[in-house]
């Protein structure tokens, strides 16, 4: 019987200037399917190691906390190099989280950029290659937790109306750019 993945988060950072140091918005966009039905908003710190925190707290505190049945995350990290523990997240929430990019990381440029210029950049390294490379899936490459290959497809389709993005990342993108610059642009 296929799982339902009727009810999902996904989670993306607001934009903000290269200079910046400090707390960065993330929202997310709960969706059935593809219908919004809420939002979430919380902040994790640039560069910072509180990501997945932050994002277990605001789910677990919102009225969504029993209805959700997966997590998205557009990358790895929010702000900048705040890497998310896919396996702790997916661990204190007990669903599936999949991570969803358009392009295959270039892990040798993001491994330089933690270790040369980072704060904690070899734990964080560390994160990322405990998770693996990502896989392609149709158009995307994706990382996932709790979840076969198979299934990662079953949610991208029962969550993608649009182009190849989720709508609740696709959302959550639009959302927080919005917020943040009083209006949204850019692809997710």
């Amino acid at each position: 019987m296929p799982r339902s993945f009727s009810n999902v988060v996904g989670f993306d950072d607001s934009p903000f200037p290269l200079e910046h140091r400090g707390d960065v918005r993330v929202v997310g966009a709960v969706c059935a399917r593809t219908r919004l039905d809420g939002v979430l908003a919380t902040t994790v710190r640039r560069d910072g190691s509180n990501a997945t925190d932050r994002l277990v707290e605001i789910v677990r505190s919102s009225r969504f906390s029993d209805h959700i049945r997966a997590v998205l995350l557009q990358g790895i990290a929010l702000a900048g190099f705040n890497v998310v523990d896919l396996d702790r997240l997916h661990a204190e929430l007990d669903v599936p989280v999949l991570v969803v990019v358009r392009k295959q990381p270039r892990l040798q440029m993001v491994k330089d950029a933690l270790l040369d210029r980072t704060h904690n950049g070899a734990e964080k390294w560390s994160l990322i290659e405990k998770h693996g490379p990502c896989e392609k899936l149709g158009a995307l490459w994706v990382q996932r937790v709790g979840l076969t290959a198979a299934e990662a497809g079953d949610l991208l389709a029962a969550t993608t109306s649009h182009g190849n993005i989720p709508e609740p990342l696709r959302l959550a993108h639009i959302i927080a750019g919005g917020v943040e610059r009083g209006a949204s642009r850019g692809r997710p």
